[in-house]
């Protein structure tokens, strides 16, 4: 337990408990954004969206860092490392919401979510053969575990027929995860401030989705709840929940403990997609899910020191 105190409402609060209140906000927010992504498609196109969240995000982790008396470092950050933080802004935002965003606009959000959450298996092996490591069969029966939840997911349990509603959703879907999982490996390697890093990410992916959204859509956008369910993904999904999830794991002397709360996401999203979006909740998803969350978070513990 960690001994450093801070009053607040009246009481006193330790780190952990902090960390652990930041990163239940944190999963909070991020188990209603597969329900905002559904409803900003309902009006917009992947590269708009992609645009506002972007651009949104951007303005708010800007805000973040001079607020907090950063943007000489984060200037100084760039003038070390352009090139490093030109590519990885391309690899996140960029290229890995266009493909989440097309997953989710092609699949329903029950699938597109549940799938998503493969990213700690995609992540821990990526990260032993980065390492130069041998799977051990925990990691293969893991990964079977896991995935045979895609298929079951992806099949709406009719795992005979192998019959999917869209193979090229669910692939884009699983596709992400890999693309995640590569930008988490090698983001995990800057040693630079968190924060500091991901505002100049989405700083310099504006430029770049401005121009994917001239050459392939229109920047132009006339729907006002399409706007509104963009700005909150751009806030919730990229913006303030970063933040706050960065604070939890700095705060925090459990990171174990901490970081295994975001499964608790997909199950609180699974309620909001039914709610708020009307989607009946099949049983085939929460077999799914049943068997992708413990593969995950069996992973997501047992991943190589190496990779932190």
């Amino acid at each position: 337990m960690s001994r450093t105190d801070y009053r607040a409402g009246g009481f006193l609060m330790t780190d952990d408990r902090r960390a652990l209140l930041f990163a239940l906000a944190a999963v909070l927010f991020w188990s209603t954004v597969a329900t905002a992504f559904k409803l900003a498609l309902r009006y917009l196109d992947v590269f708009q969206l992609l645009l506002v969240a972007s651009t949104t995000s951007a303005a708010l982790l800007l805000g973040v860092v001079v607020v907090r008396k950063q943007l000489g470092l984060m200037l100084g950050y760039l003038r070390e490392s352009p090139g490093y933080f030109l590519g990885v802004a391309v690899i996140n935002p960029c290229i890995y919401y266009l493909i989440l965003l097309t997953a989710y606009d092609l699949l329903p959000a029950q699938q597109a979510q549940v799938i998503n959450y493969t990213w700690a298996i995609t992540l821990s092996l990526l990260a032993l053969l980065v390492l130069g490591q041998r799977l051990q069969l925990r990691d293969v029966l893991a990964m079977c575990v896991g995935y045979s939840g895609v298929v079951v997911i992806a099949t709406r349990g009719d795992i005979a027929s192998l019959q999917v509603e869209s193979v090229a959703g669910v692939v884009l879907a699983l596709v992400s995860t890999l693309v995640w999982a590569s930008y988490w490996i090698i983001n995990a390697r800057n040693r630079r401030d968190k924060v500091v890093s991901m505002c100049l990410n989405f700083l310099l992916a504006v430029p770049l989705c401005l121009l994917l959204c001239s050459v392939f859509s229109s920047p132009k956008i006339s729907s006002w709840p399409g706007l509104g369910a963009a700005v909150y993904v751009g806030l919730f999904e990229m913006g303030i929940t970063f933040v706050l999830w960065s604070m939890a794991l700095q705060a925090t002397t459990r990171i174990a403990r901490i970081s295994s709360l975001i499964f608790l996401a997909p199950f609180l999203s699974l309620y909001l997609i039914q709610t708020v979006l009307k989607e009946p909740i099949h049983a085939s998803t929460m077999i799914g899910l049943l068997l992708i969350v413990p593969a995950a978070m069996f992973q997501q513990l047992q991943r190589p020191k190496g990779g932190e």
